[in-house]
């Protein structure tokens, strides 16, 4: 444990329903614990789903001109790339995650010491691991892709656009954790502008480097790659000196040097919670590298295809993930401060706004299937009605995995992560891919499609069963002691069995 706390410290803490204390505010964030309880998770959502929107449209924009100026064998290599460059972001983003929700509730509790303890163990493993994985990533770049099945006529182009991708992962997850640390202190509108500005930098730059406007070198798909690195790049360094300027919590300072050394007791949580759900995420992106596997062997084209509509799912879980991102930094703050009665609110809150939300939006994209594709793809372009057909199949889907979002965003707040991983995995691993590889021979490419749907309602199923069922409100990121506040308090009421 550490030493003592100064007075100044132990001032700093509030008992829970007392409110943030001063300077917190002046500091940024906000206090998730107070308040009713939908109208602050809409209105916390609401930066996260601009960000979300923004990143998405980024992807939009360069797959316009990629698709446009270098055409569908581009998009290929594009798809190719983009998914292996998840799946390496999935090594790191559990940790981001597990960060986020200590920092959630540490300020719950209004334990702020803790929260410079947690940000400095954090930043020094990012760092690390970050740097290693865009080294091995860039070496074995050409083995990845064709592991994957990769067409020929894509191979060259994907490998040098994944390997600038890689080139750009260090300063790309650096970003998000610090996105996250800020979403757990409770200010979801700062992380927003940034990405912006990253985006705006990577949309603007696109075309520059793609086609070599003016001074610019053309670069072709490199350059796609190159705008991505240089506005995350940017934007990192700007919301760094941002967060100094504006004295957040979550910047160390010349005395708080010696936090940078790793905690173990930090780096256990950080490791023990953020590996299972970095599996989670690798976990989902292998299971679309295996799927477009599968893909890759009806050609180019239907690559193409899929590689389009897989960017509509993606618009369409915008909302999901949005809402499920602020279920799980709303409820981690009401834990730290023992608001069971509110952790309980936020779930129902969560399930419903997202199926509500997940579900307009899909009867829109259905509605406008042709007029979507038309805008993405070439005039004419054969792939478009591959798009449609498989819209049609897998869209409605994602409607009902808004609901396995916002319960496991609650469970995995207390800390525990292993049985939303294991959901994960019967749902991918145990469902999807074996249905669309036993069924492909018989059904074709409907197999891969109707696959799917089937895995979402798998983990919407399981996933509610564990909620109402798991005993996930026992866990704990760290020792009880660990976030108790300094000053004594009358008990708290346990939570709710």
């Amino acid at each position: 444990m550490d030493a003592p706390r100064s007075e100044s410290a132990r001032l700093a803490i509030r008992a829970p329903g007392h409110g943030p204390p001063p300077a917190a505010r002046r500091r940024g964030g906000r206090d998730l614990t107070q308040g009713p309880i939908t109208r602050t998770l809409l209105l916390f959502s609401l930066p996260l789903l601009g960000g979300n929107a923004l990143q998405s449209l980024n992807g939009t924009v360069n797959q316009i001109w990629v698709s446009h100026t270098l055409g569908e064998t581009a998009i290929t290599a594009l798809g190719n790339a983009n998914v292996v460059m998840m799946l390496m972001m999935g090594a790191i983003f559990g940790v981001g995650m597990a960060a986020n929700i200590l920092v959630a509730q540490a300020v719950g509790a209004r334990e702020l010491p803790l929260v410079k303890r947690v940000m400095g163990t954090a930043t020094t493993f990012f760092v690390g691991l970050s740097v290693s994985v865009a080294l091995l990533g860039g070496l074995l770049s050409p083995m990845i892709l064709d592991m994957m099945g990769t067409p020929v006529e894509a191979r060259a182009d994907a490998i040098i656009y994944l390997r600038l991708i890689f080139a750009a992962l260090p300063f790309m997850n650096f970003f998000m954790f610090l996105q996250m640390a800020q979403r757990g202190a409770g200010d979801s509108i700062t992380p927003f502008w940034f990405l912006a500005l990253a985006i705006a930098i990577d949309i603007v730059l696109n075309p520059l480097l793609i086609m070599g406007v003016g001074p610019f070198p053309r670069l072709g798909i490199a350059g796609s790659a190159t705008a991505t690195l240089v506005g995350q790049s940017v934007s990192l360094l700007a919301l760094i000196v941002w967060l100094y300027r504006k004295n957040s919590i979550l910047m160390l300072r010349p005395p708080d040097l010696h936090l940078f050394r790793p905690r173990l007791d930090i780096m256990v949580s950080l490791l023990g919670r953020g590996l299972p759900m970095g599996l989670q995420m690798i976990i989902m992106s292998g299971a679309q590298v295996v799927m477009i596997g599968f893909v890759n062997r009806y050609g180019a084209l239907t690559s193409a295809a899929y590689s389009i509509s897989m960017m509509i799912t993606g618009y369409l879980q915008m909302p999901t993930m949005a809402i499920g991102g602020s279920v799980s930094s709303m409820a981690a703050q009401n834990i730290g401060a023992r608001r069971w009665d509110r952790v309980a609110m936020v779930a129902r809150s969560g399930v419903i706004s997202g199926f509500l939300v997940t579900g307009s939006l899909a009867l829109v994209l259905y509605a406008l299937n042709d007029q979507v594709l038309s805008i993405l793809l070439p005039a004419h372009s054969p792939a478009i009605p591959l798009a449609h057909h498989i819209n049609t199949r897998v869209l409605w889907g994602f409607v009902i995995f808004s609901v396995t979002f916002a319960l496991s965003g609650v469970v995995r707040s207390t800390g525990a992560v292993w049985w939303p991983m294991a959901i994960l995995v019967v749902s991918m691993v145990g469902v999807r891919i074996p249905f669309a590889a036993l069924l492909s021979p018989r059904f074709g490419a409907d197999a891969i499609w109707w696959s799917f749907p089937l895995g979402t309602i798998t983990s919407a199923v399981l996933t509610s069963a564990y909620y109402l069922h798991g005993g996930w409100k026992r866990s704990r990121m760290l020792r009880d002691e660990a976030l108790a506040p300094s000053a004594p308090e009358a008990p708290l009421p346990a939570p709710a069995r």
